[in-house]
């Protein structure tokens, strides 16, 4: 069986130790004219192989058009995405181009029954996967489907399931397989707990960290919580209106913020004592 990479063979990505994925100047616009709005203005950052960095802001600061646009569902209008070593910045047209970038980087979104098929089983759902990126068959790819049904807590019995008869929680642990299934280096999670209840994203982010440290995958993960950015998250980048207001180490910028807009983040975070009124964002 063609099995999982290790942590060695992970984090021997590019040579002279590059980052794995190296954003410069990212910018994505929509419309023309008058009409036209900025998404996102001229981001640049960097993560390092087996690393995990946050994307943080409000609503509307350009987090989940920047993942758009890392993965290959948007155009970016100028800037180049980098990704082991090789530029990706357009968007892939071939089959053959499709899998090669799906082996490079995949995503989990905040709601996977969506982006589920109700009437396929799960174990189907993850050997579509492993088939169409490593053509393995019969008794091969069943054991690899047991394999990433085991690295994310999913039994047999959930593996010959419907998407309806799982919770929530097991249902992300089916998106974060599936993702895993086509082996990428980088993996983006755009608010992939925050429809889960508190329990439950404990669960979840303590999975990401295992399988972090086991397999060497390297994280983008795109959240507005702070404290689960400070959890799951070495570096971190603050958004707003589509421009990097301040990056660096995640405890660093959560802890001592040198931006007004960061601070006004951290403040905004419910905490003992906290009361309704005391701190808001401001949304205009």
């Amino acid at each position: 069986m063609n099995s999982l990479r290790t942590d060695k063979e992970r984090t021997t990505t590019a040579a002279g130790g590059a980052p794995i994925l190296a954003v410069e100047g990212l910018r994505k616009t929509f419309g023309r004219g008058r009409k036209e709005s900025v998404a996102v203005d001229g981001i640049s950052f960097e993560l390092e192989a087996g690393g995990s960095l946050g994307i943080v802001g409000e609503s509307g600061s350009g987090k989940t058009t920047t993942a758009r646009m890392l993965i290959g569902l948007e155009q970016p209008t100028a800037g180049r995405i980098v990704l082991d070593g090789a530029d990706h910045t357009r968007p892939a047209r071939r089959i053959k181009d499709l899998r090669t970038r799906g082996r490079l980087i995949q995503i989990v979104f905040q709601d996977p029954y969506t982006s589920l098929d109700r009437r396929q089983k799960i174990g189907d759902c993850l050997g579509e996967v492993v088939r169409l990126h490593f053509g393995l068959t019969g008794t091969a790819l069943d054991a690899r489907v047991r394999e990433l049904g085991e690295l994310v807590g999913l039994h047999d019995r959930q593996l010959r399931a419907l998407p309806r008869e799982l919770s929530g929680g097991q249902r992300q642990r089916v998106a974060i397989a599936r993702a895993l299934a086509a082996e990428p280096k980088i993996l983006i999670l755009d608010e992939a707990v925050s429809a889960l209840d508190v329990s439950i994203q404990a669960q979840i982010l303590n999975l990401l960290a295992d399988i972090r440290e086991q397999r060497g995958v390297s994280y983008v993960f795109i959240s507005h919580d702070l404290a689960v950015i400070r959890q799951i998250t070495d570096t971190v980048i603050v958004m707003r209106y589509g421009q990097v207001v301040e990056q660096g180490l995640t405890a660093a910028v959560l802890d001592s913020p040198q931006d007004p807009y960061t601070r006004l983040l951290r403040d905004s975070v419910p905490h003992a004592g906290w009361r309704p009124g005391a701190a808001s964002l401001v949304t205009s």
